[in-house]
Protein backbone atom coordinates (compact mmCIF):
# COMPACT_ATOMS: atom_id res chain seq x y z
CA UNK A 1 0.00 0.00 0.00
CA UNK A 2 1.42 3.91 -0.66
CA UNK A 3 0.10 5.94 1.63
CA UNK A 4 -0.39 9.64 0.60
CA UNK A 5 -0.14 12.84 2.77
CA UNK A 6 -3.42 14.57 2.53
CA UNK A 7 -5.06 10.82 3.58
CA UNK A 8 -2.84 9.94 6.27
CA UNK A 9 -2.72 13.62 7.48
CA UNK A 10 -6.86 13.46 7.42
CA UNK A 11 -6.48 10.31 9.63
CA UNK A 12 -4.05 12.03 12.33
CA UNK A 13 -6.71 15.08 12.39
CA UNK A 14 -9.62 12.30 12.96
CA UNK A 15 -7.56 11.26 15.79
CA UNK A 16 -6.57 14.34 17.09
CA UNK A 17 -10.45 15.33 17.31
CA UNK A 18 -11.82 12.04 19.02
CA UNK A 19 -8.82 11.18 21.24
CA UNK A 20 -8.28 15.25 22.36
CA UNK A 21 -11.29 17.03 21.44
CA UNK A 22 -14.03 14.15 22.39
CA UNK A 23 -15.41 14.19 18.83
CA UNK A 24 -17.65 11.15 18.07
CA UNK A 25 -16.18 9.02 15.45
CA UNK A 26 -19.51 8.49 13.32
CA UNK A 27 -19.76 12.79 13.08
CA UNK A 28 -15.90 13.37 12.77
CA UNK A 29 -15.33 10.59 10.09
CA UNK A 30 -18.38 12.41 8.45
CA UNK A 31 -16.63 16.24 8.31
CA UNK A 32 -13.68 14.19 7.07
CA UNK A 33 -14.66 12.72 3.89
CA UNK A 34 -16.39 16.08 2.90
CA UNK A 35 -12.30 17.92 3.32
CA UNK A 36 -11.57 17.00 -0.27
CA UNK A 37 -14.31 16.23 -3.06
CA UNK A 38 -11.18 15.14 -5.72
CA UNK A 39 -11.26 12.09 -3.12
CA UNK A 40 -12.69 8.53 -4.82
CA UNK A 41 -14.54 5.73 -3.08
CA UNK A 42 -10.83 4.37 -1.75
CA UNK A 43 -9.56 7.04 -0.54
CA UNK A 44 -12.63 8.09 1.40
CA UNK A 45 -12.22 3.68 2.47
CA UNK A 46 -8.81 4.38 3.85
CA UNK A 47 -9.61 7.11 6.41
CA UNK A 48 -12.67 5.77 7.64
CA UNK A 49 -11.22 2.56 8.00
CA UNK A 50 -8.20 3.55 9.31
CA UNK A 51 -9.05 5.98 11.71
CA UNK A 52 -12.09 3.13 12.96
CA UNK A 53 -9.37 0.55 13.02
CA UNK A 54 -7.00 3.27 15.13
CA UNK A 55 -9.47 4.02 17.48
CA UNK A 56 -10.72 0.72 18.02
CA UNK A 57 -7.06 -0.38 19.50
CA UNK A 58 -6.10 2.97 21.02
CA UNK A 59 -5.58 1.35 24.24
CA UNK A 60 -2.81 -1.92 23.00
CA UNK A 61 -1.55 0.68 20.14
CA UNK A 62 -1.07 3.58 22.75
CA UNK A 63 0.65 0.98 24.75
CA UNK A 64 3.03 -0.24 22.34
CA UNK A 65 3.66 3.27 21.24
CA UNK A 66 4.66 4.54 24.44
CA UNK A 67 1.95 7.64 24.47
CA UNK A 68 -0.69 8.90 26.74
CA UNK A 69 -3.38 11.58 26.16
CA UNK A 70 -3.66 14.24 25.81
CA UNK A 71 -2.25 13.00 22.40
CA UNK A 72 0.51 15.26 20.75
CA UNK A 73 0.34 15.31 16.96
CA UNK A 74 3.32 13.32 16.98
CA UNK A 75 1.74 11.02 18.97
CA UNK A 76 -1.17 10.32 16.79
CA UNK A 77 1.80 9.70 13.92
CA UNK A 78 3.19 7.09 16.00
CA UNK A 79 -0.16 5.50 16.43
CA UNK A 80 -0.70 5.77 12.59
CA UNK A 81 2.94 4.41 12.21
CA UNK A 82 1.82 0.95 14.75
CA UNK A 83 -1.23 0.66 12.85
CA UNK A 84 0.72 0.48 9.58
CA UNK A 85 3.62 -2.18 10.83
CA UNK A 86 0.97 -4.04 12.50
CA UNK A 87 -0.83 -4.82 9.28
CA UNK A 88 2.37 -5.23 7.14
CA UNK A 89 2.39 -1.93 5.12
CA UNK A 90 5.61 -0.40 4.33
CA UNK A 91 6.30 3.27 5.90
CA UNK A 92 6.91 6.56 3.48
CA UNK A 93 10.18 7.61 3.95
CA UNK A 94 8.55 11.24 5.87
CA UNK A 95 10.01 13.02 8.98
CA UNK A 96 6.90 11.48 10.65
CA UNK A 97 8.15 7.85 10.42
CA UNK A 98 12.26 8.50 10.67
CA UNK A 99 13.39 5.24 13.03
CA UNK A 100 10.53 4.01 13.17
CA UNK A 101 11.15 1.04 15.17
CA UNK A 102 9.29 -2.13 13.81
CA UNK A 103 10.83 -5.16 15.53
CA UNK A 104 10.09 -3.41 18.88
CA UNK A 105 6.74 -2.44 17.78
CA UNK A 106 6.18 -6.72 16.77
CA UNK A 107 8.02 -7.47 19.80
CA UNK A 108 5.59 -5.21 22.14
CA UNK A 109 2.64 -6.66 20.07
CA UNK A 110 3.61 -10.31 20.97
CA UNK A 111 4.20 -9.29 24.70
CA UNK A 112 0.98 -7.14 24.95
CA UNK A 113 -1.25 -9.81 23.39
CA UNK A 114 -0.87 -12.71 26.24
CA UNK A 115 -2.82 -9.71 28.45
CA UNK A 116 -6.42 -9.29 27.99
CA UNK A 117 -7.31 -5.41 28.31
CA UNK A 118 -4.75 -4.74 26.11
CA UNK A 119 -4.97 -7.62 23.57
CA UNK A 120 -8.48 -6.50 23.13
CA UNK A 121 -8.28 -2.56 24.14
CA UNK A 122 -10.35 -1.75 26.86
CA UNK A 123 -10.09 0.37 30.29
CA UNK A 124 -9.42 -1.85 33.60
CA UNK A 125 -12.55 -0.70 35.12
CA UNK A 126 -14.59 -1.96 32.33
CA UNK A 127 -12.89 -5.17 31.72
CA UNK A 128 -13.34 -5.63 35.43
CA UNK A 129 -17.11 -5.10 35.51
CA UNK A 130 -17.60 -6.99 32.15
CA UNK A 131 -15.55 -10.11 33.96
CA UNK A 132 -17.67 -10.26 37.00
CA UNK A 133 -21.11 -9.79 35.27
CA UNK A 134 -20.30 -12.57 32.10
CA UNK A 135 -17.83 -14.61 33.79
CA UNK A 136 -14.39 -14.57 32.07
CA UNK A 137 -15.15 -17.10 29.76
CA UNK A 138 -18.45 -15.04 28.17
CA UNK A 139 -16.63 -12.09 27.88
CA UNK A 140 -13.49 -12.87 26.72
CA UNK A 141 -15.72 -14.08 23.57
CA UNK A 142 -17.80 -11.11 23.66
CA UNK A 143 -15.29 -8.74 23.55
CA UNK A 144 -13.53 -10.34 21.02
CA UNK A 145 -16.58 -10.25 18.48
CA UNK A 146 -17.04 -6.89 19.48
CA UNK A 147 -13.53 -5.53 18.07
CA UNK A 148 -14.75 -7.17 14.80
CA UNK A 149 -16.09 -4.79 12.43
CA UNK A 150 -19.76 -4.64 12.09
CA UNK A 151 -21.68 -5.67 8.76
CA UNK A 152 -24.14 -3.33 6.32
CA UNK A 153 -27.46 -4.32 7.64
CA UNK A 154 -30.81 -3.36 5.91
CA UNK A 155 -34.28 -3.91 6.81
CA UNK A 156 -36.64 -3.95 3.66
CA UNK A 157 -39.57 -1.50 4.09
CA UNK A 158 -42.33 -4.14 3.66
CA UNK A 159 -44.62 -0.96 3.37
CA UNK A 160 -43.47 -0.12 -0.25
CA UNK A 161 -41.46 -4.01 -0.92
CA UNK A 162 -40.09 -7.42 0.19
CA UNK A 163 -36.68 -7.71 0.56
CA UNK A 164 -36.35 -9.90 -2.10
CA UNK A 165 -37.69 -7.14 -4.47
CA UNK A 166 -35.19 -4.85 -2.63
CA UNK A 167 -32.24 -7.38 -3.27
CA UNK A 168 -33.08 -7.08 -7.06
CA UNK A 169 -33.21 -3.75 -7.17
CA UNK A 170 -29.91 -3.04 -5.08
CA UNK A 171 -28.64 -5.66 -7.14
CA UNK A 172 -29.20 -3.05 -10.50
CA UNK A 173 -27.40 -0.80 -8.39
CA UNK A 174 -24.50 -2.47 -8.34
CA UNK A 175 -25.39 -3.65 -4.45
CA UNK A 176 -25.11 -7.63 -3.82
CA UNK A 177 -26.63 -8.45 -0.70
CA UNK A 178 -27.58 -11.83 1.21
CA UNK A 179 -30.36 -12.86 3.43
CA UNK A 180 -30.84 -13.19 6.80
CA UNK A 181 -32.61 -15.82 8.31
CA UNK A 182 -33.48 -15.14 11.42
CA UNK A 183 -35.36 -11.83 10.08
CA UNK A 184 -37.67 -11.72 7.80
CA UNK A 185 -36.91 -8.62 6.38
CA UNK A 186 -33.02 -8.13 7.16
CA UNK A 187 -30.03 -8.24 4.05
CA UNK A 188 -27.01 -8.09 4.88
CA UNK A 189 -24.25 -6.18 2.03
CA UNK A 190 -21.75 -8.70 1.06
CA UNK A 191 -19.02 -5.27 0.77
CA UNK A 192 -19.40 -2.61 2.33
CA UNK A 193 -20.74 0.32 0.46
CA UNK A 194 -22.93 4.20 0.96
CA UNK A 195 -26.25 2.77 0.34
CA UNK A 196 -27.59 6.20 1.16
CA UNK A 197 -27.37 7.54 -2.37
CA UNK A 198 -29.12 4.44 -4.09
CA UNK A 199 -32.46 5.55 -5.83
CA UNK A 200 -34.07 2.81 -3.45
CA UNK A 201 -33.08 4.75 -0.50
CA UNK A 202 -34.46 7.67 -1.93
CA UNK A 203 -37.34 5.93 -2.51
CA UNK A 204 -37.75 4.81 0.71
CA UNK A 205 -37.48 0.79 0.11
CA UNK A 206 -35.31 0.22 2.81
CA UNK A 207 -33.34 1.47 6.32
CA UNK A 208 -30.23 0.59 7.48
CA UNK A 209 -30.96 -1.60 10.59
CA UNK A 210 -28.87 -4.24 12.56
CA UNK A 211 -30.43 -7.67 12.66
CA UNK A 212 -30.90 -7.87 16.48
CA UNK A 213 -33.00 -4.26 16.40
CA UNK A 214 -34.85 -5.77 13.68
CA UNK A 215 -36.11 -8.87 16.48
CA UNK A 216 -37.72 -6.03 18.78
CA UNK A 217 -40.31 -5.45 16.74
CA UNK A 218 -41.61 -8.74 15.73
CA UNK A 219 -41.17 -9.58 19.77
CA UNK A 220 -43.56 -6.85 20.74
CA UNK A 221 -45.60 -8.99 18.90
CA UNK A 222 -47.07 -5.54 17.34
CA UNK A 223 -49.92 -6.69 14.94
CA UNK A 224 -52.56 -4.18 12.91
CA UNK A 225 -54.81 -1.88 14.58
CA UNK A 226 -53.22 -1.58 18.00
CA UNK A 227 -52.27 1.51 19.66
CA UNK A 228 -49.01 1.23 20.17
CA UNK A 229 -46.33 3.86 22.23
CA UNK A 230 -42.60 3.45 21.21
CA UNK A 231 -41.68 5.62 24.42
CA UNK A 232 -38.23 6.26 23.85
CA UNK A 233 -38.30 6.75 19.88
CA UNK A 234 -35.39 9.09 18.92
CA UNK A 235 -34.97 9.13 15.35
CA UNK A 236 -37.21 5.91 15.14
CA UNK A 237 -35.38 3.09 13.47
CA UNK A 238 -37.89 0.66 15.58
CA UNK A 239 -41.06 3.30 14.73
CA UNK A 240 -40.49 2.91 11.50
CA UNK A 241 -40.15 -0.83 11.52
CA UNK A 242 -43.63 -1.17 14.18
CA UNK A 243 -45.41 1.30 10.76
CA UNK A 244 -44.53 -1.44 8.30
CA UNK A 245 -45.59 -4.73 11.06
CA UNK A 246 -49.01 -2.74 11.89
CA UNK A 247 -49.11 -2.06 7.68
CA UNK A 248 -49.74 1.53 8.51
CA UNK A 249 -52.94 0.45 10.63
CA UNK A 250 -53.62 2.23 13.80
CA UNK A 251 -51.91 4.12 16.58
CA UNK A 252 -48.08 4.53 16.57
CA UNK A 253 -47.34 7.38 19.02
CA UNK A 254 -43.64 7.97 19.47
CA UNK A 255 -42.37 9.08 22.62
CA UNK A 256 -38.80 11.14 23.18
CA UNK A 257 -37.97 14.02 25.49
CA UNK A 258 -35.73 15.24 22.21
CA UNK A 259 -37.88 17.07 19.99
CA UNK A 260 -35.31 17.60 17.21
CA UNK A 261 -34.50 13.50 17.31
CA UNK A 262 -38.52 13.56 16.50
CA UNK A 263 -38.45 16.34 13.72
CA UNK A 264 -35.71 13.72 12.12
CA UNK A 265 -38.17 10.93 12.66
CA UNK A 266 -40.96 12.59 10.78
CA UNK A 267 -38.62 12.73 7.80
CA UNK A 268 -37.85 9.33 7.85
CA UNK A 269 -41.52 8.55 8.42
CA UNK A 270 -42.54 10.31 5.01
CA UNK A 271 -40.15 9.14 3.20
CA UNK A 272 -40.71 5.29 4.42
CA UNK A 273 -44.57 6.30 3.64
CA UNK A 274 -45.29 5.33 6.84
CA UNK A 275 -48.71 7.33 7.88
CA UNK A 276 -49.96 6.06 11.17
CA UNK A 277 -46.96 7.48 13.33
CA UNK A 278 -48.02 10.34 15.44
CA UNK A 279 -44.86 12.27 17.00
CA UNK A 280 -44.90 13.73 20.23
CA UNK A 281 -42.66 15.45 22.44
CA UNK A 282 -41.92 14.45 26.48
CA UNK A 283 -42.20 17.97 27.99
CA UNK A 284 -43.46 16.91 31.39
CA UNK A 285 -44.28 14.02 33.75
CA UNK A 286 -48.42 14.61 32.35
CA UNK A 287 -47.15 13.67 28.99
CA UNK A 288 -46.94 10.29 30.25
CA UNK A 289 -49.81 10.67 32.80
CA UNK A 290 -52.51 11.32 29.98
CA UNK A 291 -51.05 8.37 28.18
CA UNK A 292 -51.73 5.83 31.42
CA UNK A 293 -53.48 2.44 30.74
CA UNK A 294 -54.32 3.75 27.17
CA UNK A 295 -51.95 1.41 24.91
CA UNK A 296 -51.93 -2.59 23.78
CA UNK A 297 -48.29 -2.32 23.60
CA UNK A 298 -45.33 -0.29 24.75
CA UNK A 299 -41.40 -0.41 23.99
CA UNK A 300 -39.06 1.10 26.47
CA UNK A 301 -35.66 0.60 23.98
CA UNK A 302 -34.17 2.28 27.03
CA UNK A 303 -31.56 4.30 27.14
CA UNK A 304 -28.00 2.56 28.02
CA UNK A 305 -24.36 1.88 28.12
CA UNK A 306 -24.48 0.91 24.63
CA UNK A 307 -21.91 -1.97 25.06
CA UNK A 308 -23.90 -4.43 23.16
CA UNK A 309 -22.99 -1.88 19.68
CA UNK A 310 -18.94 -1.38 20.47
CA UNK A 311 -18.16 -2.63 17.08
CA UNK A 312 -20.49 0.05 15.20
CA UNK A 313 -19.13 2.63 18.20
CA UNK A 314 -15.93 1.58 19.50
CA UNK A 315 -15.41 5.30 20.38
CA UNK A 316 -17.31 4.64 23.49
CA UNK A 317 -14.82 2.44 24.88
CA UNK A 318 -13.42 5.07 25.71
CA UNK A 319 -15.79 7.96 26.04
CA UNK A 320 -17.85 5.65 28.68
CA UNK A 321 -17.26 6.30 32.15
CA UNK A 322 -17.48 3.81 34.98
CA UNK A 323 -20.14 6.56 37.02
CA UNK A 324 -22.41 6.49 34.04
CA UNK A 325 -23.26 2.61 34.58
CA UNK A 326 -24.44 3.40 37.86
CA UNK A 327 -26.78 6.75 36.42
CA UNK A 328 -27.69 4.68 33.62
CA UNK A 329 -29.93 2.21 35.80
CA UNK A 330 -30.98 4.29 37.95
CA UNK A 331 -32.77 6.20 34.71
CA UNK A 332 -33.28 2.72 32.78
CA UNK A 333 -35.77 1.64 36.33
CA UNK A 334 -37.40 5.32 36.90
CA UNK A 335 -38.54 4.92 33.00
CA UNK A 336 -39.66 1.25 33.43
CA UNK A 337 -41.49 2.75 36.57
CA UNK A 338 -43.20 5.13 34.93
CA UNK A 339 -43.44 4.29 31.39
CA UNK A 340 -45.19 1.03 32.24
CA UNK A 341 -48.34 2.39 33.72
CA UNK A 342 -49.11 3.80 29.40
CA UNK A 343 -49.91 -0.37 28.92
CA UNK A 344 -53.51 -0.85 29.53
CA UNK A 345 -54.70 -4.14 31.43
CA UNK A 346 -54.23 -6.80 29.27
CA UNK A 347 -51.80 -5.24 27.07
CA UNK A 348 -47.97 -5.89 26.81
CA UNK A 349 -44.33 -4.17 27.40
CA UNK A 350 -40.73 -4.64 25.96
CA UNK A 351 -38.28 -3.34 27.42
CA UNK A 352 -35.02 -3.55 25.62
CA UNK A 353 -31.12 -2.44 25.44
CA UNK A 354 -28.45 -2.40 23.00
CA UNK A 355 -26.42 -3.86 25.95
CA UNK A 356 -25.07 -6.89 27.27
CA UNK A 357 -24.54 -5.92 30.78
CA UNK A 358 -26.64 -7.80 33.20
CA UNK A 359 -26.82 -4.93 35.40
CA UNK A 360 -29.31 -2.98 32.79
CA UNK A 361 -30.85 -6.20 31.40
CA UNK A 362 -32.13 -9.03 33.68
CA UNK A 363 -31.16 -7.45 37.20
CA UNK A 364 -33.51 -4.45 35.98
CA UNK A 365 -36.56 -6.07 34.91
CA UNK A 366 -36.47 -8.34 38.14
CA UNK A 367 -36.37 -5.19 40.50
CA UNK A 368 -38.97 -3.35 38.43
CA UNK A 369 -40.75 -6.91 39.22
CA UNK A 370 -40.64 -6.67 42.63
CA UNK A 371 -41.86 -3.04 42.34
CA UNK A 372 -45.22 -1.88 43.74
CA UNK A 373 -45.99 -1.10 39.82
CA UNK A 374 -44.53 -4.31 38.89
CA UNK A 375 -46.41 -6.46 40.60
CA UNK A 376 -48.98 -6.05 38.07
CA UNK A 377 -46.75 -7.40 35.35
CA UNK A 378 -45.79 -11.08 34.63
CA UNK A 379 -42.16 -11.85 32.61
CA UNK A 380 -43.67 -13.63 29.61
CA UNK A 381 -40.16 -13.62 27.55
CA UNK A 382 -36.53 -12.62 27.67
CA UNK A 383 -33.96 -13.08 25.19
CA UNK A 384 -30.24 -11.62 25.33
CA UNK A 385 -28.80 -11.72 21.79
CA UNK A 386 -24.98 -12.46 21.87
CA UNK A 387 -22.45 -11.00 19.79
CA UNK A 388 -20.33 -13.99 19.12
CA UNK A 389 -22.99 -16.52 18.63
CA UNK A 390 -25.05 -14.32 16.53
CA UNK A 391 -23.11 -12.59 14.79
CA UNK A 392 -25.82 -9.54 15.46
CA UNK A 393 -25.38 -6.65 17.63
CA UNK A 394 -25.71 -7.25 21.73
CA UNK A 395 -29.49 -6.89 22.68
CA UNK A 396 -31.95 -7.67 25.22
CA UNK A 397 -35.48 -7.93 25.58
CA UNK A 398 -37.69 -8.83 27.70
CA UNK A 399 -41.82 -9.03 27.11
CA UNK A 400 -44.32 -8.52 30.45
CA UNK A 401 -47.80 -8.48 30.34
CA UNK A 402 -50.03 -6.25 32.52
CA UNK A 403 -52.51 -8.13 34.43
CA UNK A 404 -56.37 -7.75 32.97
CA UNK A 405 -58.82 -5.82 35.35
Amino acid sequence: MRFHRNLVYAVVDGMDQIFNQEGYADKVVERLLKRDKRWGSRDRGFIAETLYDIVRWKRLYSEIAEVKPPYSRTDCFRLFAVWAVLRGHPLPDWKEFVQVPERRIKGRFDELSKIRKFRESVPDWMDKMMSEQLGEAKWEKEIHALNEPAPVILRANALLNSREALAESLAAEGFKCRFISACPDALELEERANVFTTEAFKKGSFEVQDAASQLVGPFLEAAPGMRIIDACAGAGGKTLHLAALMQNKGQLLALDIYPNKLKELKRRASRAKAFNIETRPITSAKTIKRLERSADRVLIDAPCTGLGVLRRNPDAKWKLKEGFVKEVCALQQSLLSDYSKMVKPGGKLVYATCSILPLENQLQVSEFLKSQTGREFTLEEERTISVSETGFDGFYMARLSRKAL
